[in-house]
């Protein structure tokens, strides 16, 4: 049984006197690669969150970061680039995570500490993973929107879902799938088709979406999805179709389109899992670790000690406290003055997120 951990309890998880391990670690340069551009959260929250809480903690280390824009060719050369220039720890969103036990290996065979990060390597034993519960969140995701077809009363005979998982070389997607097949083999509503979205790239689960609606038309009662981009691509093959309104569709990430497709009512649910979170524990725990100490850990996943966050699933129910009200790092994960804007702005009034 895996033990898992709340993100508000991030400050005490890792490191207990941050201050001491900035004054006793010797200035060092640290990478940060990530996978892909596919999703916006690794641009606009897991990199800034990484790179304050290093500075925060060593402001004499220097971060290198590279997004390998979902080709693990390109992250393996930005790997041997970072290595080249001498960094003492690299912090790994794999691109393909079967791929990335030679890195592991590499990079350890060489004194340099690797953290897995978000996308678990299962072949290969980091000297850490940092992540959110991925099972937890595909079961999470896939549970909300079972139990929202159930309240409405929506019979599941003749009727069935539609599964989007994520890439086939992503362990995190594989996980997310064990969780999502946990909740939906049990809930009475049949599974009508799946998909494995290559490279999670929304288009490609457009295209798919496209053809189940063709294949199987009023029969589809929801989709789930699982990320915010993969949601997406449906939600816009059934608008596509002229399909009104569209089904209930899941997703994961909380991007600012998702959270805008949940006020107009066009997306049923989305994971919030502020990646400034995750990353700051990174940042803590590539500290600790030139600092020559073990960071502890509640749990292992695939024999590596791991820390494992909970995150929280968004409705439109509870998207203004979840998203406009919580606070992370000082400021709230989205402002209305951004999701509220064209559009969206009658469904920001009738969720009370503005006057």
């Amino acid at each position: 049984m895996q033990k898992l951990t709340h993100a508000a309890a991030l400050a005490t998880l890792v490191l207990g006197t941050t201050a001491l391990y900035a004054q006793t670690i010797t200035p060092a340069k640290v990478a940060f690669l990530m996978p892909d551009q596919s999703s916006t959260r690794y641009e606009e929250h897991d990199s800034p969150g990484f790179k304050a809480e290093m500075k925060k903690l060593c402001a004499a280390c220097e971060v290198l970061y590279q997004n390998a824009d979902g080709d693990a060719s390109r992250q393996q050369q930005q790997f041997n680039s970072v290595v080249s220039q001498g960094v003492k720890a690299i912090v790994l969103d794999p691109v393909d995570s079967t791929a990335a036990a030679s890195l592991v290996k590499q990079a350890q065979a060489k004194g340099i500490k690797i953290i897995a990060y978000d996308r678990p390597i299962p072949d290969a034993k980091a000297d850490y993973y940092v992540s959110f519960n991925n099972e937890g969140i595909g079961k999470a995701i896939a549970d909300s929107l079972v139990a929202h077809l159930k309240a409405k009363g929506v019979s599941p005979n003749d009727v069935g879902l539609l599964q989007i998982n994520g890439s086939p070389t992503d362990a995190a997607a594989g996980l997310i799938k064990k969780g999502i097949h946990s909740s939906l083999d049990s809930s009475g509503y049949k599974i009508l088709a799946e998909y494995d979205t290559p490279d999670w790239v929304p288009a490609k689960a457009q295209q798919w979406a496209s053809g189940q609606i063709s294949r199987f038309g009023k029969k589809i009662i929801g989709v789930v999805a699982a990320n915010d981009g993969t949601g997406g691509g449906a939600i816009a093959a059934f608008k596509a179709a002229g399909v009104n309104p569209v089904p209930a569709v899941s997703g994961n990430d909380a991007t600012i389109a998702a959270l805008q497709l949940i006020i107009a009512g066009d997306q049923y649910n989305t994971i919030s899992k502020p990646s400034e979170t995750v990353a700051a524990a990174a940042a803590q725990i590539v500290v600790k670790l030139l600092a020559g100490e073990t960071p502890k850990a509640e749990t292992t996943l695939y024999g590596t000690p791991s820390q494992l966050f909970v995150p929280a699933v968004v409705t439109a129910e509870n998207l203004k406290a979840e998203i406009i009200d919580k606070m992370v790092s000082g400021k709230p994960i989205q402002t209305a003055a951004v999701l509220c804007v064209d559009r969206y702005a009658d469904g920001c009034k009738k969720l009370g997120i503005t006057k």
